[in-house]
């Protein structure tokens, strides 16, 4: 079996702009609301078979969580659904945040 593997955010950031990833946030509705990485999926439980029907396996889907953490169970997670190409992203939205800009709900 495969595993995920882990990214950074300036490559996060370089295939995103590129269109070469989907973005999984899998933290908390009100942390996601408050500042997200733009065009971000919010990854929940109840949201899964959503994500799971809008995207294809083979897409490469990097996971955030706050830290980089929890995002390495999820990542490992969607590798045993069947994607192909899975990363958890180092450093998570802690990271993110300190070089690069964040969305919140009420941008959208």
């Amino acid at each position: 079996m495969t595993d995920f593997k882990h990214i950074s955010v300036a490559e996060t950031a370089e295939r995103l702009a590129k269109q070469q990833v989907v973005i999984a946030d899998i933290r908390d509705e009100q942390s996601f609301a408050t500042a997200h990485i733009e065009g971000a999926y919010h990854l929940t439980s109840t949201s899964l078979s959503v994500f799971m029907q809008q995207h294809d396996f083979d897409a490469a889907v990097v996971v955030v969580c706050y830290h980089g953490n929890s995002s390495q169970g999820a990542a490992q997670y969607l590798v045993q659904q069947g994607f192909d190409e899975v990363y958890s992203m180092d450093g998570g939205m802690a990271a993110w945040q300190l070089t690069l800009p964040v969305m919140s709900s009420t941008d959208e």
